[in-house]
């Protein structure tokens, strides 16, 4: 599994696709039609029953007690986490991954009625129906307005949990204008995230993504006590707001190669082509040999 060295900036080829995921903060994008199932107003959410799938230890409260060495993406508490954007150049597997980004504003964007979902069931419906492997990259506070969501992801075995914040601040400065996290924060905010998914059970990992990719040495150090491998991604499809899914194939398709973390998203209302798109992605995938899998088994960790 290639792993490199800390990073300030993104690459260049990057930006241009990832700036659109700042703009998850500034309001609702273009509205389609929701799927009722498993939306659960904040006011009604309740706290999830363990998932009586394959589990793996819990975190303690602090979020920082060493997870058990097969959890996929473990690395050893207390060093600086490994960053990686794609696995081993070989054979013929990639890696489908989906944010679930949620943030304040998008909260207040569901409670004023201004957005309906930010939960695409279309994209779940078709992975499931296709027994398409994913990995789902998922905010604690999406999980705590989709809870029924994320009991489904959980309750399948093709699916596996990572974590993308609690609340998608940013962890540096000048990350596309996401409001920041003090750096105080850092560790609990993740820790809290770990713990938040932990309750569901499922193929739980120990990945972790930043929102925006954005990172630093300071904010890899928050995370060292929590034992993760960051994933950043080599093939962003920029999907948030894109108003045609033909971009976001050709995003996902003309950089892909053995190996390869493709980087899409979950958020109906944000990113409301993906559905569409996917369909086509995996179509291009097959023409070019490729198979999707979980993200643990691309990185060689499974």
């Amino acid at each position: 599994m290639p792993v490199k060295t800390p990073r300030l900036p993104l690459a260049a080829a990057t930006i241009a696709a990832v700036i659109a995921a700042a703009a998850l903060l500034a309001g609702p994008g273009p509205l389609r039609t929701p799927t009722a199932a498993g939306i659960v107003p904040i006011s009604a959410a309740q706290p999830p029953s363990p998932s009586s799938g394959p589990t793996t230890p819990a975190p303690t409260a602090s979020g920082t007690a060493a997870p058990a060495r097969a959890t996929p993406g473990a690395t050893p508490p207390g060093t600086r986490p490994p960053v990686v954007d794609h696995g081993p150049r070989v054979g013929n597997k990639v890696a489908l991954t989906f944010d679930a980004d949620m943030t304040d504003a998008m909260r207040y964007q569901l409670r004023s009625g201004a957005v309906r979902s930010y939960a695409n069931m279309k994209i779940i419906d078709l992975l499931e129906r296709e027994r398409v492997p994913a990995t789902f990259f998922l905010t604690g506070k999406w999980v705590e307005q989709y809870p029924a969501v994320t009991r489904r992801l959980a309750a399948n075995p093709r699916f596996e949990l990572a974590n993308h914040t609690y609340g998608h601040l940013a962890f540096t400065p000048d990350c596309y204008g996401l409001p920041r996290i003090p750096e105080r924060e850092m560790t609990a905010d993740v820790a809290r995230t770990f713990d938040v998914v932990a309750a569901y059970g499922g193929r739980q990992t120990r990945y972790f993504r930043f929102p925006g990719l954005c990172h630093d040495r300071k904010a890899l150090d928050a995370l060292a006590p929590l034992g993760v491998t960051v994933v950043d991604g080599d093939v962003v499809s920029g999907d948030p707001f894109a108003k045609s899914w033909r971009p976001v194939v050709r995003a996902a398709l003309d950089g892909v190669r053995p190996g390869s973390v493709i980087v899409l998203h979950v958020t109906e209302a944000n990113a409301p082509m993906t559905d569409e798109a996917l369909p086509h992605i995996l179509a291009g995938l097959a023409e070019r040999g490729l198979e999707p899998a979980p993200l643990s088994e691309v990185l060689g960790q499974s």
